[in-house]
């Protein structure tokens, strides 16, 4: 058992008998002083570090740390949080919780905060390594109960780390009764358009101890969930690579591009978001296995039933309808937002987007608009 633990160690957060030997190794890091001065922007430096030396468990770390610092990003840069859906969730049950991705840390930072407040389960989240190069976001990472997803890997790596991956996502779900959160594909989504890739669903089946694939996602209680945010704190930050994609060419990160766009995430303005907790797929998952005769057809039907539940309970905003019109030259949803409202998003696609570079304006507007377009799929009438 020691054995089969330690083929984890590369990518598992810390244990609660490391937490505190973590945090003493970054207790004096500048960043967890702006950390914890955010998160107690009133408290003297000499208390939290003295909460920090007692704290032990990562539980204990996350409801009396980071559960405050979510507080603070709600009040300085949202107008609210609203959810959905909770109530379907057993308090003792964990789930394989399978997202739309819009922020590096805050999707599943805020999942945390709500399942913590309505008593469930809460999770342990892919990050990938990529985004915790730096020592100290690493063992932040750690602390938060985050296992790294590995990056820029050979075919052969590839297919090594994803079947580590698949069995730490079992073990966890399985033998742990942990709840676990991935992005429905890799990276975060830079168009609107949320999308589950099949190959993440094969890949976390990998780790499957079940004769039969749909057997195993059954057992395991996958759960979509929709996430939204009336403004997009990194839209503009997204649009580089956009552009690159366009022109056929491979797309190269700034040296901090990765850092500027988490602390944009978590600072930058986000009025209004919604998280909608999904139907645990079951009935759906007994209706793919009876109609698909393959593996290979039941993942992509799978893929399309969690598709359409983030999709049909995403929740729309004044900003995509505003988007939508713009970019379609309408005014289909005029009577769904205020001139004001126009006019703010308006202010904030001439301050971000260059209006010379065409591309750059439409990608910016779809970004907004597609998630209107994907909702008409599920719904004749908005």
């Amino acid at each position: 058992m020691i054995t089969k633990m330690k083929r984890f160690d590369a990518i598992r957060p810390f244990y609660d008998t490391e937490i505190n030997e973590g945090i003493l190794k970054v207790i004096d890091h500048p960043m967890m002083k702006a950390l914890m001065n955010f998160c107690f922007p009133k408290v003297e430096d000499e208390v939290w570090k003295e909460q920090l030396r007692k704290t032990h468990s990562i539980r204990d770390f996350q409801c009396n740390f980071i559960y405050y610092g979510v507080k603070q990003v709600l009040e300085k840069s949202s107008d609210g949080l609203t959810t959905s859906g909770f109530e379907k969730l057993d308090k003792n049950t964990p789930y394989l919780y399978i997202s739309n991705h819009r922020d590096i840390v805050l999707d599943t930072t805020l999942l945390n905060a709500c399942l913590f407040e309505n008593g469930k389960l809460m999770t342990s989240s892919a990050i990938g390594d990529n985004l915790v190069k730096k020592p100290f976001l690493r063992i932040l990472a750690k602390l938060n109960r985050n296992f790294l997803v590995q990056r820029g890997l050979t075919p052969r790596e590839l297919l090594v780390s994803s079947k580590l991956l698949s069995e730490y996502m079992a073990q966890l779900l399985v033998h742990e009764n942990r709840s676990v959160w991935i992005a429905q594909r890799e990276g975060r989504t830079k168009d609107g358009n949320d999308e589950t890739n099949p190959a993440v669903l094969k890949m976390i089946g990998m780790g499957s101890d079940e004769s039969d694939l749909m057997d195993y996602f059954r057992k395991i209680k996958v759960v979509p969930v929709s996430i939204s945010y009336e403004y997009d704190p990194t839209d503009a930050l997204k649009m580089p690579q956009l552009m690159a994609e366009n022109n056929n060419e491979i797309y190269i990160k700034e040296k901090n591009e990765d850092i500027m766009t988490l602390l944009s995430g978590i600072i930058g303005q986000k009025k209004r978001i919604h998280i909608h907790i999904g139907d645990i797929l079951e009935n759906e998952i007994d209706e793919i296995k009876v109609n698909y005769d393959t593996t290979n057809k039941q993942v992509q039907a799978l893929a399309q039933v969690i598709d359409d539940s983030i999709l049909s309970n995403y929740k729309l905003w004044p900003t995509n309808y505003i988007a939508y019109d713009i970019l379609h030259k309408t005014t289909k949803y005029q009577n769904l937002y205020t001139e004001n409202e126009k006019s703010l998003f308006e202010r904030r696609l001439e301050m971000r987007i260059d209006h010379c570079n065409p591309f750059a304006l439409q990608s910016f507007l779809a970004m907004y608009a597609n998630p209107v377009v994907n909702k008409l799929k599920y719904e004749n009438a908005i």
